[in-house]
């Protein structure tokens, strides 16, 4: 029925556990974009403190001297200046694009997994990657990178004298007229290489978890508990594999990112004045945010889906 073919819901890595019938293809995709949605929404209120911090330290380049002594001393530089809500400063950003950049990635992954499952409807760790690389690419090419960017600035824009952002929508507006489109697209290089190597990551871990833990088991439920270490292990794994193209990403996005003339000469800039180990800037408050992000999202993300289950009546 319907009904069945919803509930074999949360897929691997984000997607979904077991194939989709092909005529209950489009529901199941819908289905997906509503629950990733409510759980990036959530989980993005949760973690963003983290990701400012992440981000004022990688804007933080050496040769300025640098403004902050550590995570600690960002934290505390911020809220004596701006309070505890300075913290949660480009925010809106984020929320405003969690439920088009859910609907992209689980959607893509969606489509792509369910083209690639076996006979039995199982999707080997190898094709969750690839699955993964192509719902990474999608949501870096039409939401990441301009919501990014807006972000990234909104940050960068509350350490001047002056802000002259008052808000997401006025700072779009801002932003547009004085650099056109394109100024919402800086780093989309960088953006798409770290996108796709983060999903690609993150799927291809989590699906191999899962087939392990379910082993010849297919229908084998996972514990939520388990569901959200599994989700911080692929986290991390992709916080330690991509975080010198997310510093590159953050840089190309800044206020200052005219000094740039492309993400290769970013690169080079930054390891000829900073050294190498300025690629790992912001790692350790990226990497709280990121496995928080990632078993929340599972978490909820399932949960969701098991209420829309109960809500949503189909034939």
């Amino acid at each position: 029925s319907g009904s069945q073919a919803v509930r074999r819901g949360p897929r691997e890595g984000g997607g979904v556990v077991g194939g989709a019938p092909r005529g209950r293809m489009s529901q199941s995709c819908f289905l997906t974009v509503i629950s990733g949605g409510i759980a990036g929404g959530i989980e993005i209120c949760i973690t963003f403190p983290t990701e400012y911090v992440k981000t004022q330290l990688q804007l933080d380049e050496k040769a300025n001297p640098p403004k902050y002594k550590g995570i600690a001393d960002c934290v505390k530089q911020t809220v004596d200046g701006h309070g505890v809500k300075g913290l949660y400063r480009g925010l809106s950003s984020l929320v405003y694009g969690s439920i088009p950049k859910a609907a992209v990635r689980f959607g893509v992954f969606e489509f792509i997994s369910n083209k690639m499952r076996d006979e039995n409807g199982k999707l080997d760790s190898k094709r969750g990657f690839l699955c993964g690389l192509g719902a990474g690419v999608a949501e870096a090419v039409f939401v990441v990178c301009p919501m990014e960017t807006v972000k990234v600035k909104f940050i960068h824009d509350q350490t001047s004298a002056n802000p002259k952002y008052k808000g997401f929508f006025h700072g779009v507006r801002e932003i547009i007229r004085v650099e056109g489109l394109k100024g919402t697209y800086q780093g989309l290089t960088a953006t798409v290489l770290k996108q796709g190597s983060n999903q690609a990551i993150r799927f291809y871990v989590m699906t191999s978890l899962r087939n392990w833990y379910k082993g010849d088991d297919t229908g084998k439920a996972i514990n939520p508990l388990i569901t959200g270490l599994f989700g911080a292990v692929a986290g991390a794994a992709s916080v330690f594999g991509n975080t010198p193209l997310d510093v590159i990403k953050t840089r190309m996005q800044g206020l200052e990112a005219h000094k740039y003339k492309s993400t290769m000469d970013c690169a080079v800039k930054i390891m000829k004045h900073e050294g190498p180990m300025a690629f790992y800037k912001g790692t350790v408050p990226r990497l709280g945010r990121v496995c928080m992000d990632v078993a929340i999202v599972f978490i909820i993300y399932e949960e969701v889906v098991k209420f829309l289950n109960v809500v949503w009546k189909t034939d």
